[in-house]
């Protein structure tokens, strides 16, 4: 796993390329005036304490008919998260370079994809950015705009990865796609729930949230179901905002996935909640202490599903 200091952003971004040259796939990279152009204010908010600019990352595997809709892949690049303003505590904070853990899923799916050469057309969505503290950065209380043109209250600063995942989300609706699936490190209170044996799953449609839930059984990445009740959209209530980024400690991995439900539209969508299940000590066999790929094996497992 490469530390913070070489895994940034923009390395993210070459890492991207890289696999576009080498396994066919079309890539495009846009930068902060492009991000700021897309309206993407939540992903340029989460950026901007940092001396690293974030780059937002597209992957295309074009292997199905034109004009079919693709399926779509987000992860969540949080390069490095020391938590902003809102600092997260000393310890422990080194395994913070794992933050990126769904950008690195997605990036695995769509290289295995492509060297595959399934017959669809799939593409892969990495928002990236660190998450620090500096006289820039924003601060807790601040009212940002979002691409999907809703304003937040960022309540609190370490809530940083449904931020940018909500631009990613919010530009994935413009693909029209046939569905949505993003993964995130998003909630500590999804390792409470589960603790490290199966990433949480949420989403809008139950058959795609099944036919994920069947995909992690084949891979070995167990997932389970929680709850999207609309009970739990009032703890995001604002006052100032459309709403706020952080829903209290009540249901937390809940909140945060329903605070995504927001820039998703009526788009089929799963969100995959994988903080417990993206590294870790390696006692598995087959598994090295550090971040474990979790879930490529699920996504590209699904994304095969998917073939006619």
């Amino acid at each position: 796993s490469r530390p913070g200091n070489v895994a940034t952003p923009s390395h993210l971004a070459d890492e991207a390329k890289r696999l576009g040259k080498e396994y066919g796939l079309d890539v495009t990279i846009l930068g902060p005036k492009e991000i700021e152009k897309e309206g993407m204010g939540a992903l340029l908010a989460v950026a901007q304490g940092s001396e690293q600019e974030p780059r937002f990352i597209v992957l295309e595997h074009r292997g199905g008919k034109k004009g079919d809709p693709p399926l779509v892949l987000v992860g969540k690049g949080l390069t490095f998260d020391a938590g902003g303003i809102s600092i997260k505590p000393a310890s422990g904070m080194e395994d913070m370079k794992y933050d990126m853990s769904g950008g690195a899923a997605v990036l695995g799916a769509m290289q295995a994809v492509a060297d595959l050469s399934l017959p669809l057309n799939v593409t892969g969505i990495v928002p990236s950015s660190e998450n620090l503290l500096s006289g820039k950065a924003v601060k807790p209380g601040d009212v940002i705009h979002t691409r999907e043109g809703k304003t937040v209250e960022v309540v609190n600063t370490d809530a940083e990865g449904r931020l940018i995942l909500a631009d990613a989300l919010s530009f994935a609706q413009t693909l029209k796609p046939a569905a949505v699936v993003d993964c995130a490190t998003l909630t500590g209170a999804c390792v409470v729930a589960l603790g490290n044996h199966a990433a949480a799953i949420l989403g809008t449609d139950e058959g795609l949230i099944q036919e994920l839930r069947e995909a992690g059984d084949r891979s070995g990445e167990r997932c389970w179901p929680l709850p999207l009740w609309k009970e739990y959209r009032e703890q995001l209530d604002s006052t100032v905002a459309d709403l706020k980024n952080v829903g209290g400690r009540s249901a937390g991995t809940i909140t945060a996935a329903t605070f995504l439900k927001e820039f998703v539209g009526d788009v089929p969508w799963a969100h995959l909640d994988i903080a417990g299940t993206a590294y870790g000590e390696g006692k598995l066999s087959y598994r090295r202490k550090g971040g474990y790929g979790a879930p490529t094996r699920t996504l590209l497992e699904w994304v095969r599903s998917r073939v006619a």
